[in-house]
């Protein structure tokens, strides 16, 4: 199976992704809480049929930060759709190494999830701390 992987443009929010998160049952990341406006990260398509997407934060620090991992609730080939998703994350922590990070951190409360980013290597911390966001 050969995916194509491509930087998100800034109409995939609106087109593909705000439509996942629904699909999912979650209200859509707010564009701006996205790095580069929602475009700052990569889509991985099967064809044209677009599969998974994820985001990178990067810093000022030694750290990047691979998150707002998010599929198309359609896409069901198996194993193409497991398959697609370690591809999303190696590229993402990929891009974070290869841009000099030495660390690549990551926030899940999805279980498969998880266990698909410790496949690729990311250890688990001690416990699960809460999600705190104050807009200002």
């Amino acid at each position: 199976m050969e995916f194509n992987v491509r930087p998100l443009k800034e109409s995939d929010y609106e087109e593909i992704l705000a439509g996942w998160w629904k699909d999912w049952g979650f209200t859509p990341v707010a564009k701006d809480f996205l790095p580069d406006n929602g475009s700052g990260g990569i889509i991985i398509l099967d064809g044209d049929c677009p599969v998974c997407a994820g985001f990178l934060y990067t810093t000022n620090s030694s750290v990047a930060w691979v998150d707002w991992i998010v599929s198309n609730k359609e896409y069901r080939k198996k194993p193409h759709r497991i398959t697609a998703i370690k591809l999303l994350l190696e590229t993402l922590t990929n891009i974070a190494k290869n841009t000099g990070h030495k660390y690549s951190y990551a926030l899940i409360k999805n279980s498969k999830l998880v266990d698909h980013y410790v496949g690729i290597g990311y250890t688990k911390s001690c416990g699960y701390t809460e999600e705190l966001i104050k807009k200002l």
